[in-house]
């Protein structure tokens, strides 16, 4: 499996995500300007990244404008032929913006950026510590929605306490239904606000980020 990494204007962990697939997950992956538009060399067996970080400055809302950049049309087209794509944080954010994956992010509830080691609940019930650092992460949806990703088992991980509790201390943004992260009905798109290439390193003293990375079955 090949990564291909999206670089927009004001993306900022561009570069962790490159260092983590290619350094600490051995994985073969290259960057991909946001104004081109060839997929070319990548098969639905590979995976395309969105990473986190400030696409044209978050302007309007967070992802709007980088849904319009013209890689974003063939990631729709590789994600519609069943291409695994990933979103995280600014990435979760565009592909929302894109209708990729239903849900919004919209500013923290307690309108500050946050920055700290969170716990996420998995499938598997195994609470992972992953970093989130994000300002406007607070995924929304109407109740029907929200009663459909989890009916269809398309919630992937829920904020929660060290001891996998799903409980509003552990909320870090106000997500509707400690929502951290979800998938769409086919199984290939994943978007996600913590950044578990943020912890793939021993050397950082954390991998759970490559349970992560297995999980969505990337590894």
């Amino acid at each position: 499996m090949k990564f291909g990494v999206v670089v927009f204007p004001g993306s900022n962990c561009d570069h962790d995500m490159l260092d983590a697939l290619q350094n600490d997950l051995n994985k073969e992956v290259r960057a991909l300007w946001h104004k081109d538009k060839s997929l070319d060399g990548f098969t639905t067996e590979d995976c395309i990244v969105l990473p986190g970080g400030f696409s044209f400055g978050d302007y309007l809302r967070c992802g709007a404008i980088a849904r319009f950049s013209p890689m974003m049309q063939s990631v729709i087209e590789f994600a519609a032929k069943g291409g695994k794509v990933l979103g995280v944080c600014n990435g979760f954010q565009i592909l929302c913006e894109s209708h990729l994956l239903p849900g919004v992010l919209t500013m923290n509830a307690h309108r500050q950026f946050v920055c700290k080691n969170n716990y996420l609940k998995t499938p598997g019930g195994e609470p992972l510590l992953i970093p989130v650092a994000h300002g406007d992460g607070r995924f929304q949806a109407d109740e029907k929605t929200l009663d459909e990703l989890e009916a269809n088992n398309q919630v992937l991980f829920y904020y929660c306490d060290e001891q996998g509790n799903v409980v509003e201390s552990a909320n870090p943004n106000g997500a509707v239904r400690n929502i951290a992260g979800i998938r769409n009905k086919e199984g290939n798109v994943f978007g996600m606000m913590p950044h578990p290439e943020r912890a793939v390193s021993a050397t950082l003293g954390n991998e759970d980020g490559k349970k992560v990375f297995e999980l969505l079955g990337l590894l």
